[in-house]
């Protein structure tokens, strides 16, 4: 019996620290996404309750994600088309401007969409034996939509081969991806350690820096300055700030003494 793609088979739960735990559940499809998936994940990403850090995954020690269902992908027209790469455009953009941190454990495979939440997400923390890559054009369509990013953290050259190619590179060659290497029995502890250090400061601090992120992405240097001004004025108006900066002076002092 084939499996029923309009169903999610995205996992997901919340820990007693607030931080959102998001797994990529399809492991006998090498955790693939469909348009269910994608819905799902947008719901996740954009609901009231925001949680202080999210964190995605693949099931089991194969794959983080193969991409887009190739079941979908293969019964698309133009129009069709148009609509689900405008959905995947839609959560690329939620995830990479969510105003709290984001983080994938790579835990295997990460490629085609997979490797597009990976790049729109804040870090990375990669199991050692991962690799990714763009093999779209093997199927006869172009990267598209955040995958534009990827010469930012490899260059262009190194871009244009991964795109143009279609084939896997292991994590271990793409240093500027990468933010922590493990060795894939230390992949959760290694997140953890990492969120412990991401979701501990104030959501209006968090806010603020991940839009100034996308601030400086879309505007020229000089711009980007002169709007951040305004950011930093803005987050005084929060009483978070102030606390957090008194709790953090008395801190100091304690350690003075």
């Amino acid at each position: 019996m084939s499996e029923d793609l309009t169903v999610s088979a995205i996992d997901a739960r919340d820990d007693e620290d607030g931080v959102r735990w998001i797994t990529f559940n399809r492991p006998q499809a090498s955790n693939a996404i469909t348009l269910a998936d994608l819905d799902h994940i947008v719901r996740l990403v954009t609901s009231p309750d925001k949680p202080r850090a999210l964190v995605f995954t693949g099931a089991g020690t194969r794959c983080f994600s193969a991409g887009l269902h190739l079941r979908a992908v293969a019964a698309l027209d133009p129009g069709l088309a148009r609509e689900i790469i405008t959905i995947n455009r839609t959560v690329l953009a939620e995830i990479r401007m969510a105003p709290f941190p984001t983080i994938c454990a790579i835990n295997g495979h990460c490629l085609a969409a997979g490797f597009g939440i990976a790049l729109v997400s804040d870090i990375r923390i990669v199991a050692d034996h991962a690799n990714f890559g763009l093999p779209e054009v093997k199927v006869g369509v172009p990267s598209v939509c955040d995958i534009a990013l990827l010469q930012q953290f490899v260059g262009l050259g190194k871009a244009k081969e991964m795109i143009l190619t279609g084939d896997s590179y292991p994590a271990r060659d793409l240093p500027g991806l990468v933010n922590v290497l493990v060795p894939s029995d230390q992949l959760m502890a290694q997140t953890k350690s990492m969120v412990a250090r991401v979701a501990g400061h104030t959501r209006t601090v968090m806010a603020a820096q991940k839009r100034l992120f996308e601030t400086w992405q879309n505007t020229g240097h000089a711009a980007g300055i002169e709007m951040s001004i305004e950011v930093f004025a803005n987050v005084f108006s929060a009483p978070e700030t102030t606390e957090q900066a008194r709790r953090h002076k008395e801190s100091i002092s304690r350690r003075e003494k």
